[in-house]
């Protein structure tokens, strides 16, 4: 079987280019040096470490997540974009420099809360305003029967108890649960009465006076 000169040449033209094209893939990738990429992730005032926020590299598809101290580490190439994620909190980026004298990088990322306001709806049993205002002035109080049992503190504190939790307590509840399994996986829980922080603070809340019984 014969192959002409014109397709045995565009052959040979798509297949140095798909050689060359490797090449340079490859060059590009050994040129980039790895780095140690490792810090602390802390909360919005910097008081407390964030447990388990995703650091992961989008384009590679490789990550971590922080342990319940906050501590990350992870390998990452020069020019990197860093992706900082965690439920409730808004996602941050770290881009790597392209060049990079030292082998590792060290940081202390502080996370910024995520909050969401939605505009004020306003409910109105009428269409209008005004004629709101002139059926309220229009009432006669005395003729709405009060029930003066149901406004009694023993019904009000029964009904609170009853009430089921907002999506705001909602949200917090499962978040303390995730961080306090995260915390599980890499030590025991701590004992309040080790804490020498909350004896310091039990002993200053004898001294101000604040167990003593008020008449």
């Amino acid at each position: 079987m014969k192959i002409s000169i014109p397709y045995l040449s565009i052959f040979l033209f798509f297949a140095l280019l798909a050689v060359g094209i490797q090449n340079t893939n490859a060059q590009d990738t050994q040129e980039k040096k790895v780095i140690q990429l490792s810090g602390i992730i802390l909360n919005a005032d910097s008081t407390t470490a964030v447990a388990g926020v995703n650091v992961y590299v989008p384009t590679k598809g490789r990550g971590t997540s922080s342990n319940h101290f906050g501590y990350f580490s992870m390998p990452v190439a020069e020019g990197d974009s860093v992706i900082f994620s965690f439920v409730g909190l808004k996602n941050q980026t770290f881009k790597v420099p392209q060049t990079v004298e030292s082998d590792k990088i060290s940081l202390v990322l502080t996370m910024v809360q995520d909050e969401i306001a939605l505009g004020e709806i306003e409910v109105m049993p009428y269409p209008t305003e005004e004629e709101f205002k002139q059926a309220v002035l229009a009432m006669n109080i005395e003729d709405i029967p009060l029930d003066r049992g149901n406004l009694s503190p023993q019904m009000l504190l029964r009904w609170a108890e009853q009430m089921p939790a907002s999506g705001n307590e909602n949200f917090r509840a499962f978040q303390s649960g995730q961080m306090q399994q995260i915390q599980d996986r890499y030590g025991p829980r701590s004992f309040p009465l080790l804490n020498p922080f909350a004896w310091a603070e039990f002993i200053k809340s004898i001294k101000r006076g604040d167990l003593k019984s008020k008449d």
